[in-house]
């Protein structure tokens, strides 16, 4: 099992920027893939990010391309969300998931296809 502890949320007004950090403990941080999820009020929880266990691969939900950055550093066994351009549908509690390679293969947005996550950020965006 992984240990993820996320931080870095905030309120933040429409346009700006907040980083994400997840710390992971337990197991070898770089046999696992990486992935952020998030959950407004009164709606699933959907994929945002995911990134490969080398970080030569990343995959974006389109509702952040372009303006979230995902990257990780194996050494601090953290993985990291860089929120540019934020608007207020990016409020939600943000969470960090991963998977192990037995995952391989599987669909990056069910969350069904991840295994440990952390307790969630939360993420406000005032208009």
């Amino acid at each position: 099992q992984v240990q993820l502890v996320e931080s870095g949320g905030g309120l933040v007004q429409a346009g700006g920027s907040l980083r994400l950090s997840c710390e992971a403990s337990g197991r070898t941080f770089s046999d696992y893939a990486m992935g952020w999820f998030r959950q407004a009020p009164g709606t699933v929880r959907e994929f945002v990010a995911g990134i490969s266990w080398s970080g030569g691969l990343t995959i974006y939900a389109d509702s952040v391309k372009g303006r979230f950055t995902i990257s990780r550093d194996n050494a601090k066994n953290t993985v990291y969300l860089q929120m540019n351009s934020l608007k207020s549908e990016d409020t939600a509690v943000y969470y960090c998931t991963s998977r192990s390679g037995l995952r391989h293969g599987t669909s990056w947005l069910d969350l069904n296809n991840y295994d440990d996550w952390g307790q969630g950020t939360q993420v406000t965006v005032s208009s």
